[in-house]
């Protein structure tokens, strides 16, 4: 075991008791009895009939031994949780969060990870967060999310911070910021919640949910031998982005990876929330399910920019059908948009002023970028409910 140093030391009595109570209960601990001075907390040895892990909490800043006793609890931890007392420290002087570990199994010694893991691992992990976050700014389901995030789901991705890796074959530990309760000084022993639900935390429960809708739904298609119907998830925030992401964070061997949680304990969650193992074979069949989704119910609010090839109605001043032979645009992280895919024709019914700015543009021979959205079936694609046709010309 590495010893502190003096650095260390000092910070260690800087923790409140607060801290130590947060940490020791949002990663399983159990309150025994007072003790003195202090309040004993115990652990359970997993899978082993033993006795279990023992700490001693004091209770108040003003004892004189206040530091030492705090570093006996950091050294206790770091012998069960196998990192250095100066990482557990760190992380228990970090604000309230919950966390999400996902557990790589790349090949190779164990804490090491190839770099063409590791970069679409980070990627979907991105992603991931972005479609949980968008199934909970959304006010209703969506299968298939919109290229263009509110802001609101644009902050919370930038709020996502990554920690030190764990212990084990490669695992990737990030954590989902909370506001800090008024009350966040006075934790209860029974981690009664001080303040209402906050966005983040609705975040990280739907992320939670649509990952087990997942794994349920991979799990009936293997089981099954057939495709499940990912469309009955969607209500619990199961997306074809959710999936994609999960894919991606497979990298191109598809190799099985897990997701576990631990939850703030300023804000507890009630309900046992084991962690979710994903294997190859899953993947594959997320893969085909966000397939499904995108060409069952399409995209909504999709854009498309092209050039307008065919015009028919059948009185002027009356709705008409158009047909644009264009691309599919994607917003990436910076807000930029980029093409997507090779040029198809999408079919479109336009109201009569746009219809007649879609003439326009076909006899002008200009570009024109639509919003609606989207259905695809087979080679067939339709825009459907288009909100925007603007003509014009368009980069990249």
């Amino acid at each position: 075991m590495t010893p502190m140093n003096d650095t260390e030391f000092r910070q260690a009595g800087e923790l409140t008791p607060a801290h130590l109570l947060r940490y020791l209960r949002g990663r399983g601990w159990r309150y025994m009895r007072d003790f003195g001075p202090g309040r004993l907390w115990t652990l359970p040895v997993p899978h082993e009939p033993g006795p279990a892990f023992e700490v001693l909490v004091p209770t108040r800043r003003e004892l004189r031994d206040y530091a030492e006793r705090v570093v006996d609890v950091l050294e206790t931890l770091s012998v069960v949780e196998e990192r250095r007392p100066s990482d557990v420290l760190r992380e228990m002087a970090l604000p309230s969060a919950d966390w999400q570990y996902l557990r790589l199994t790349p090949p190779g010694p164990s804490g090491t990870a190839p770099l063409v893991d590791l970069v679409p691992a980070l990627t979907g992990l991105r992603d991931l967060m972005t479609s949980a976050a968008a199934a909970a700014a959304s006010p209703q389901p969506q299968p298939v999310q919109p290229s263009q995030k509110p802001q609101r789901v644009k902050d919370f991705v930038s709020s996502v911070r990554l920690d030190q890796t764990r212990v084990g074959s490669y695992v990737l530990a990030a954590h989902t910021p909370l506001p800090a309760a008024p009350e966040a000084e006075q934790l209860s022993l029974d981690g009664s919640p001080s303040a209402p639900e906050p966005f983040e935390r609705l975040v990280t429960r739907r992320l939670y949910a649509g990952l087990s809708c997942a794994r349920r739904a991979a799990a009936t298609s293997l089981r099954n031998d057939s495709l499940a119907d990912f469309d009955a998830y969607t209500v619990a925030g199961l997306s074809a982005n959710l999936c994609e992401s999960l894919v991606r964070i497979g990298g191109e061997e598809q190799r099985g990876f897990s997701l576990s949680f631990a939850w703030s304990p300023e804000l507890p969650v009630n309900q046992r929330t084991p962690h979710i193992a994903l294997s190859s074979a899953m993947l594959t069949v997320l893969e085909e399910g966000a397939k499904d989704l995108r060409a069952r119910l399409g995209r909504r609010d999709a854009l498309v920019a092209g050039t307008v090839v065919r015009l028919r109605r059948e009185r002027p001043y009356e709705w008409g059908d158009v047909t644009v032979l264009g691309v599919l645009l994607t917003e990436d992280e910076y807000g930029m948009y980029e093409y997507r895919g090779h040029p198809r024709r999408f079919r479109m019914e336009l109201n009569p002023a746009d219809y007649d700015k879609a003439a326009l543009a076909h006899r002008e021979r200009h570009e024109v970028m639509v919003q609606g959205d989207l259905e695809v079936q087979g080679t067939s694609a339709r825009l459907r409910h288009v909100s925007s046709f603007v003509v014009g010309h368009f980069e990249d």
